[in-house]
């Protein structure tokens, strides 16, 4: 266990997509029993690893059930996004805290498990507030759309290509997590934490009710919210776990190019000439970026889950540090 060995063990973030968890509960827990192994070969008697993940189809599948619910029975309320998200933060960490522990009791582990759920505090004055762009939930008709927005006019939808109507909200930068303090308490106490599950819960200081806090619907990026663990927990180490071996420039084409090793520059290089896809590498990339920018000495992986042990130890994925 980590607390029999002098000093602190090096810390290692990792992150789960949320697309790797599987659509329904049934192949979550299939997918989270095969990835269990992978995550618990990192720790040694130096390691020690904090578990964060996506939650968008899982997030989807609340929103679509209550959004449906609602259609059918007016005594249904369409259920708001920091509800969804707490919701799936739970499940999802139930999942991941059952096969760790199975995992953990075959291996003759010490360590416990324990989910955190998350909020994390975002700016009031965001700009992403008063443009919301990013879209969430299922796709709507018109008439659904309109339904749902006259029971909450804060609700605004957009069309998507010929496809429905879909909500759209903030997607604010994350500033501070809530929970730090339990998180750091607990990696003091041998537990794996499994914390900020889908990027966490944003919330906003509330001016009405003495400063508390108070969830705002909108969505923060899952990658920096990780950045963000890792900072907060003075991690040395961010592992993006994907579905590809390593990130790639000119991805597609004939001159495609894995990248095993790179600088903090060339990071950045490569993402502003628009290397990578906004919605899926490039978020991972910049969490990375920001990531190191906070300790000269701290490494980022991006790989593939298959391979989390090897990219952990320099074998696998793609390296990036200063």
């Amino acid at each position: 266990m980590a607390a029999e060995f002098p000093g602190r063990c090096r810390r290692v973030v990792i992150a789960l997509g949320g697309n790797a968890l599987g659509d329904t509960p049934k192949e979550q827990i299939e997918r989270v029993r095969h990835a269990t192994p992978a995550l618990l070969d990192v720790i040694d008697e130096n390691t020690e690893i904090i578990i964060t993940h996506g939650n968008g189809p899982q997030v989807g599948m609340i929103q679509k059930a209550f959004a449906i619910s609602s259609t059918k029975d007016p005594k249904v309320p369409v259920m708001d996004l920091p509800e969804c998200g707490a919701m799936s933060q739970g499940y999802i960490g139930y999942h991941l805290q059952q096969a760790l522990g199975a995992q953990m009791h075959k291996t003759n582990m010490k360590y416990h498990a324990a989910t955190v759920v998350t909020q994390i505090e975002v700016d009031a004055d965001d700009p992403s507030f008063q443009a919301p762009t990013k879209p969430i939930g299922p796709f709507l008709t018109k008439e659904q759309a309109e339904s749902q927005a006259a029971q909450d006019p804060s609700f605004k939808f957009v069309e998507d290509s010929g496809r429905g109507y879909r909500r759209v909200v903030a997607s604010p930068r994350p500033r501070k997590i809530v929970e730090s303090e339990s998180i750091l308490n607990l990696l003091d106490n041998d537990f794996i934490v499994i914390a900020c599950g889908g990027g966490g819960i944003p919330v906003i200081r509330d001016t009405d009710n003495y400063g508390c806090y108070k969830g705002v619907p909108a969505v923060i990026d899952k990658d920096m919210a990780g950045a963000l663990l890792g900072e907060d927990c003075d991690a040395d180490m961010l592992v993006l776990l994907t579905a590809v071996d390593h990130v790639a420039i000119n991805f597609g084409k004939p001159d495609q190019q894995d990248l095993i090793d790179i600088t903090v520059s060339e990071a950045h290089s490569y993402a502003d000439e628009g290397q990578f896809g906004k919605g899926s590498m490039e978020p991972k990339v910049r969490a990375a970026i920001r990531f190191c920018e906070g300790r000269p000495d701290r490494v980022a992986i991006i790989g593939s889950l298959k391979k989390a042990p090897e990219a952990v130890r320099g074998l696998s994925g793609t390296r990036i540090h200063y």
